[in-house]
């Protein structure tokens, strides 16, 4: 099997921590060259002095907040004005906050599109010819198992995470004739940041501990656990190399089997 990276050069998005750093951590020892991007510039340059650079890559990072679309556009241009060609993405950033969809202000489902499907947009128009001209293209997107089931609780997710799945499947639909595959990978609950954000605020509104809260959602999960970064970062890794070349349009859960539908 494939999975020989070397020569490849990957965008992570939010690789400062969580999946993103996880997945870039991956991708390093499959031998990509890493190009970090997150909005903390001391956090990206720590993640870079970890990765592996066992294959000569030399790695780097970008500094850009997806609240800011124009910001990013301008890193990202400046980037790829270089000389630079990216033939890896990853989109991956935070979800939105927990709550209702009834009770969500405008101004949330706003934010939540900007920084997902917007950004994504964004990204992709910009990576999308050299990927064409390296003959050599992979778009990995970080969604949620919302995608196939909707999340209690979860309503801007939910409602953004769909759009960003239906994006994707469009524009594998478009983008294959060109060797360039679009899929996603569909994390369940995993141990980040995000995690202990959700397990805080369900103690909270149930009146129990945050150790009652855990052990109420992972008894939910058939392995009765929590994803760990890495094992949602080696799917990521797999759709990104050689051997994932005939693999595209499609979601794969990384959820320990949670998800109720195929």
């Amino acid at each position: 099997m494939d999975l020989n990276l070397t020569g490849k050069k990957a965008l992570v998005c939010g690789s400062s921590d969580g999946i993103g750093k996880a997945a870039a951590e991956e991708l390093a020892k499959m031998g990509a060259e890493i190009v970090l991007l997150a909005r903390n510039a001391d956090k990206l340059e720590k993640v870079k002095k970890e990765l592996s650079t066992a294959h000569g890559q030399n790695h780097t990072y970008l500094v850009a907040d997806f609240d800011d679309p124009i910001q990013l556009e301008v890193v990202v241009l400046a980037y790829l004005s270089k000389g630079n060609t990216i033939n890896i993405l990853v989109n991956n950033t935070g979800g939105p906050p927990a709550g209702p969809a009834h009770t969500a202000d405008l101004e949330d489902y706003v934010t939540a599109f900007r920084r997902h499907l917007l950004c994504n947009q964004l990204l992709v128009q910009k990576v999308l010819p050299g990927m064409k001209d390296s003959g050599y293209g992979r778009i990995v997107n970080v969604i949620s198992t919302s995608v196939k089931a909707p999340l209690p609780n979860l309503g801007v997710s939910n409602t953004v995470r769909g759009a960003v799945g239906n994006w994707s499947k469009t524009l594998a639909t478009e983008l294959g004739a060109f060797g360039i595959t679009v899929n996603n990978v569909l994390p369940g609950a995993t141990e980040t940041g995000r995690l202990s954000s959700i397990i805080e605020n369900k103690a909270k509104k149930l009146g129990i501990s945050i150790e009652e809260a855990s052990g109420k959602m992972t008894s939910e999960v058939p392995m009765k656990r929590f994803a760990k970064p890495e094992e949602v970062a080696n799917a990521i890794a797999f759709l990104a190399s050689p051997a994932a070349a005939y693999i595209n349009g499609i979601n794969i859960p990384v959820d320990g089997g949670r998800t109720p539908v195929l």
